[in-house]
């Protein structure tokens, strides 16, 4: 069959990732980019890229008028969405159709059903699907919300209806905080969405964040391809998804209860292509449906880990009609994935600039998913990712440890002044991520979504950790020989905090 242009309707690292399998399969590629991506690495490795607009996302990347508009400029037949911007936008869908393009996702309805939050309560509701307690759907203010808050109890979470990723999204614990948190969220997922909606939902404490990736074939059928879990967040965003998920290994038949229902709900709405069921599973096992993302995730390539297959491939073959729905893939071995950030280490705070040196670890069982390079940079404009890190491992032991030696391999720092200073305002999450793969409960699978705020050991700052053991090294010195020390230290391990040992090594390493 001949293979027609595919736009895709997004940037960075998604843009590359979904171009890749492409080529494979022989779609030419159409890149879109905005002033701050005119030299993005996304626009570079497209047979075609297409200037859309200035760097504010609405003027470019959320402004479907222009978005369809470079699509029939380029001939292109296909837009693929990726994740972010317009990927769960039902206009978009039917802007695309009007157009006579075929979008690589589900349809403008299923979206509707399921995309948006509010809609997606009812849905699963009348499917029989039991979800987390919250208002029945949209809260028109703050004095309605707390009413909702009121009455299923504190606390709650006001969330954005049209969100994702944290956006719009707060933290109640009293009365007295809903209505500043209502005005900000709402605020903020306006700006985030266009959409400023909110809804009330009760927040189940120490839970795990367990998703299932399903396939549809728009006709009824459906797959599962196994379930990942993305309990280790900081602001209500993942930075730390795996599978299988440590929690489901307890308790198999929850695994099982999940797939059912994920496949209900898949079936039920007669859903098209890549999307992920994401539940809450609490401490007993009981399991409660949150929300659907109807496009491809950002963790998706964990599970293309484990079933040997391409996602991407799947939805262009479905969207070009050369698909048939396979059977429900064999799961192998163990798989995570991180993000790498451009953000302060210790608040989490976004701290985009331009990049002197990337290196990223290579091998047989380690991917890097991302769209800088040396010289390039992060922009203020956009989210500050800048790479996904993802391992597979015969078991989970061994998923970790190659993952440990990845991160320890990798390196992204500022350009660096004629006298060997770093200089600029770039920073990244890597040493928390290098403490986060060492950390004991995260290597114990005891992953819930407070794990970083009770663990301030994550995101101490290093200079306070090693201070902390430099002292306890000039105690030593009292009664060990220098050239000892190295080994007292190490038999500390059994009376004190083992992160501390391992910040002095990083430390030390760098």
């Amino acid at each position: 069959m001949n293979r027609l242009p595919v736009l895709i309707a997004n940037r960075g690292e998604i843009t590359i990732r979904i171009a890749r399998t492409c080529r494979a399969l022989g779609f030419p590629t159409v890149a879109i980019y905005s002033d701050a991506d005119r030299f993005a690495e996304h626009a570079r490795y497209c047979d075609q890229a297409v200037w859309i607009g200035s760097s504010a996302p609405k003027e470019s990347y959320l402004n479907a008028e222009k978005v369809v508009a470079a699509a029939k400029q380029t001939g292109a037949r296909y837009v693929h969405p990726g994740y972010g911007f317009l990927s769960e936008r039902p206009h978009f869908v039917e802007a695309c159709e009007k157009a006579g393009l075929i979008f690589v996702g589900p349809s403008a309805e299923s979206m509707r059903q399921m995309g948006d939050k509010i809609q997606a309560r009812a849905t699963v509701d009348a499917l029989g699907v039991s979800r987390v307690p919250g208002s029945k759907g949209a809260v028109a203010n703050g004095a309605e919300a707390a009413k909702v808050a009121q009455k299923i109890g504190y606390p709650v979470l006001l969330k954005a209806a049209a969100g994702g990723g944290g956006k719009g999204m707060r933290r109640v614990d009293s009365g007295a905080e809903v209505e500043s948190a209502f005005e900000g969220a709402s605020r903020e997922a306006l700006g985030a969405f266009g959409d400023g909606s909110m809804y009330v939902e009760k927040l189940i404490l120490e839970p795990h964040h367990v998703e299932i990736q399903v396939f549809g074939d728009g006709k009824g059928g459906a797959i599962h391809l196994g379930e990942r879990e993305c309990s280790i967040q900081r602001r209500h965003q993942k930075v730390w998804e795996e599978t299988p998920a440590p929690i489901l290994e307890k308790f198999p038949k929850t695994r099982e209860a999940m797939f059912l229902s994920a496949l209900k709900i898949t079936r039920g709405v007669k859903y098209s292509g890549a999307g992920t069921l994401e539940f809450i599973v609490d401490e007993k096992g009981n399991y409660y449906f949150l929300e659907m993302n109807t496009r491809l995730q950002v963790e998706h390539p964990v599970t293309e880990w484990v079933t040997g297959t391409d996602l991407v491939a799947m939805q262009l073959l479905l969207a070009a009609g050369e698909f048939e729905l396979p059977s429900i893939p064999e799961r192998r071995g163990s798989a995570i994935e991180v993000r790498l950030y451009a953000e302060d280490p210790h608040t989490f705070l976004p701290a985009p600039g331009k990049i002197g040196l990337i290196q990223f670890p290579s091998g047989a069982f380690v991917r890097s998913d991302t769209s800088f390079s040396a010289a390039g940079e992060v922009s203020v404009h956009y989210d500050p990712m800048i790479a996904k890190i993802s391992i597979w491992g015969r078991t989970r032991e061994e998923a970790m440890e190659r993952l440990r030696v990845a991160l320890d391999e990798t390196r992204v720092e500022p350009p660096r002044s004629t006298d060997g200073l770093q200089v600029g305002s770039l920073r990244t999450n890597l040493t928390f991520l290098r403490r986060l793969v060492r950390h004991e409960r995260v290597r114990s699978g005891d992953t819930t979504t407070d794990l970083i705020e009770k663990s301030p050991e994550l995101t101490v700052p290093l200079e306070v950790q090693v201070t902390r053991e430099m002292a306890i090294a000039l105690a030593l010195q009292h009664f060990v020989q220098v050239s000892e020390i190295g080994s007292k230290i190490q038999n500390l391990e059994g009376i004190r905090s083992s992160w501390s040992l391992r910040a002095l090594e990083e430390g030390l390493r760098s």
